[in-house]
């Protein structure tokens, strides 16, 4: 299995759609629980670092 790597900041964009129909996700909070927000509806979810690493698509790294 390959590690993602990702930071608070960074844009994920995952496999399935969120409820509101966004695929785009902003990372608040990195550790062994990931919390990201929905870039549409501004939902915030928390979920266990491994279910987040099967979800990523794609990872967008910040400029900050």
């Amino acid at each position: 299995m390959n590690i993602v790597k990702f930071n608070s900041g960074d844009k994920l964009q995952l496999k399935k759609k969120h409820p509101c129909g966004s695929e785009s996700f902003t990372v608040l909070r990195c550790g062994s629980d990931v919390r990201i927000v929905c870039d549409t509806c501004k939902r915030e979810i928390t979920l266990p670092r491994t279910a987040i690493e099967k979800m990523i698509k794609s990872v967008t790294v910040s400029q900050s």
